[in-house]
Parts: structure tokens; C-alpha cells; sequence
């Protein structure tokens, strides 16, 4: 599949220059094809019968085997969820963290892994990172640990400026359980969970998947209590509620999620092409020289698929202009920065708008 051929898989292109991915990725032809044709077989099934569940558990199975495919992971340790905050919430909860412990997290995450975090029980100990190299940033991290720390818990790449985080590194050093929120990596750039204990994953975002999915990979699923426990993390269930838990990290799983949305995530997962990875890091760099001839850009060159640059003028203001241009980009609240995503399906004439755009 060549990019323009690639290109055509979403109608949004035809109109926008979509550089929102970090948010919510374009939705592909094949992705609504596959939700219809879903919704379809549910209507004429009447949503019963056991050839029609065994067709979920199916479904389920093969979603599973190709996110872990995408993470170096065996499906056996990954729990389908609804969003990378849900799988924060999982592991956070299952720590049963205490205020005896302490949780070392950076000043540049998202809310969806600070929130589980700030109600943890757990004292929440935060590293100056923003704006800081990555090698400088890592030694920031380590500096907060202390006797007490039980969990990192960072993004594998930050939401605002796009920075790669030196996951395994800290992991190595430290030995302490890792959680990664991986929002902004899995699709956007070549992941393998390698040493993480917990990575996240989203399905709206750089995977192009319908919303509301996530993924959850778990390296020792006993390491964790179950705290939300769904109707899938048993396999025998008494009266009383006791109950034989599933085997790994499947019994983490989130409640029934949408059979049609799972079915436009497996066809999200298909058509992406063996060079994407390559292509979105090569319009990353172009946006990123384009928008620094004449704009501050924020971090380093050479890490995520994310530019964030300032504006001539007010952030909120510039993303409506743009968008109103054709253009979808967002800003970044209490910062000065707007943000591009940069994905496999952008091309040039994508940020020529934007830079045209932003000039305007």
C-alpha cells in the first residue's frame, strides 16, 4: 500500500489537515466497515445463542493476540480495557498502595495516570522533567527515590512535548515495579514493553481505533489485586461471590466492551502499514523544522510523533483559526504550547496548512 493509497483510507483527509492524533486518531473506511458489519451480525443473531457468544470470545482473543503483538508481549499477559486511565486505575488500586508508600511520577503527566495516582493512598512524589534532557530528566527521576518509593509511574512519551522517556534505563537502576502510560507510544513509535511491570495502552489515539479501548499489559498478573473485578475474571463463581480467578492478566479485564467497537479496532490494527513507523517520524521532523523556522518549539528533535510550538498569539484562539482553516491541531491547558501529532497517514501539504495557517 503506497501512503496515497494509504491516505484514502480516511475520509477525514479529504477535508482536514488532521494533526490530532494525540487526542483522537482519524477513523478509517475499514474501521466503520467493520463496525456496521458487526452491528449487522448482531442484529440478525438477536445478540444470543452460543455460536454468537463463542463470535465474542473470538473477537475478544484475536483483539488481545495483535495488541500484544504490537508491544513484544504474550497475549496471555495484556487485559482489554476502555482507556489507558482505566489501566492506571487497575494497577494503582491493585497495589494497594498505603500512605507509608510513595510513588515517584514526573511534573509533565497527563491526568489519566495523576489522578489514579493522587488517590492512592499512596504520598505522591513528583520530579521536575519539563523542559530538562532526557539523560538529566532520568537522573531527576532517580533523585526522588527513596526506602519508601514502591512504584514509578511515567509516560513512556510526554503528552506536551512529545520527549521519549528513558523507561528501561530507570527500570535497570532502580528495580522498582514501573508503570508506563503508554498513550502516546503504541502506534506513534516502535514499542516493546521489554521490563516494564505495567504499560498501558490506548485504542482511540495513534492505533486509530473507535473509543472508548484500551489495553493493559501486566508482566506478573499475581503481583496485583483485582479491585474491579467484571464478570471475566473468573471462571467459576459461588454464591457468596468466591470465585476462581481466570488465568494472567485476562482477569483484569474491563467490563463487556462494545462488540462493535472491538470489531473497528481489529480492522484498525490490519491496515496499518509496515512502514509507518518510519513515515510518521519523517513528517515529525519536517513539522518540526517548518514550525522552527519562524516559532519556539518545544523538547528535542528525534523523539515522539508530538510538536508543540508557541503560537504568535493566544493558544485557544490559534487552534480555533486553524481549525476553521482546515486544519485540527489542540492546545495544551496552562501552557503557552499548541500541539501537532504527526502520524503515518500525514503528508506535506498537511503542515504546509498548518505553517500556512498559524502565519495567517
Amino acid at each position: 500500500m503506497t501512503h496515497a493509497e494509504s491516505r484514502a483510507l480516511f475520509p477525514v483527509l479529504e477535508r482536514y489537515a488532521y494533526l490530532n492524533a494525540g487526542t483522537l486518531g482519524p477513523l478509517a473506511r475499514p474501521t466503520l466497515d467493520a463496525m456496521e458489519e458487526r452491528a449487522r451480525f448482531d442484529l440478525q443473531h438477536g445478540r444470543g445463542g452460543r455460536a454468537w457468544f463463542d463470535s465474542i470470545l473470538e473477537l475478544r482473543a484475536r483483539v488481545r493476540e495483535k495488541i500484544a503483538g504490537l508491544l513484544g508481549a504474550d497475549a496471555q499477559s495484556l487485559a482489554l480495557t476502555s482507556s489507558t486511565t482505566d489501566g492506571c486505575n487497575i494497577v494503582v488500586a491493585g497495589l494497594e498502595l498505603t500512605p507509608e508508600d510513595e510513588v515517584v511520577t514526573t511534573n509533565a503527566e497527563h491526568p489519566g495516570l495523576l489522578l489514579p495516582l493522587n488517590v492512592s493512598g499512596a504520598r505522591v512524589v513528583v520530579a521536575d522533567v519539563a523542559g530538562h534532557p532526557t539523560a538529566e530528566a532520568a537522573e531527576r527521576i532517580a533523585s526522588c527515590i527513596t526506602p519508601r518509593t514502591r512504584l514509578l509511574a511515567l509516560s513512556h512519551v510526554l503528552w506536551t512535548t512529545g520527549q521519549v522517556m528513558p523507561i528501561e534505563e530507570l527500570k535497570r537502576e532502580t528495580g522498582l515495579r514501573v508503570l508506563v502510560d503508554g498513550a502516546q507510544s503504541v502506534g506513534a513509535i516502535p514499542v516493546d514493553v521489554g521490563e516494564a511491570d505495567y504499560y498501558t495502552v490506548s485504542g482511540q489515539k495513534w492505533l486509530c481505533g473507535p473509543e472508548p479501548l484500551g489495553a493493559l499489559y501486566i508482566r506478573d498478573p499475581d503481583s496485583l489485586r483485582v479491585a474491579f473485578p467484571s464478570y471475566w475474571v473468573q471462571t467459576a463463581i459461588e454464591r457468596d461471590g468466591t470465585f476462581v480467578p481466570r488465568e494472567g492478566a485476562p482477569r483484569f479485564d474491563s467490563g463487556w466492551l462494545a462488540t462493535t467497537m472491538l470489531a473497528g479496532w481489529e480492522a484498525s490494527l490490519d491496515f496499518a502499514p509496515g512502514w509507518r513507523y518510519e513515515r510518521a517520524a519523517q513528517m515529525t521532523a519536517l513539522c518540526r523544522d517548518a514550525l522552527g523556522e519562524k516559532h519556539e518549539v518545544a523538547g528535542e528533535s528525534g523523539q515522539g510523533t508530538l510538536v508543540s510550538f508557541v503560537p504568535p498569539g493566544d493558544p485557544v484562539e490559534t487552534v480555533a483559526r486553524l481549525y476553521e482553516r482546515g486544519v485540527v491541531v489542540r492546545d495544551l491547558p496552562a501552557t503557552k504550547w499548541v500541539r501537532a501529532s504527526c502520524g503515518w497517514w500525514t503528508n506535506e501539504n498537511d503542515i504546509d496548512r498548518l505553517v500556512a495557517g498559524v502565519a495567517a
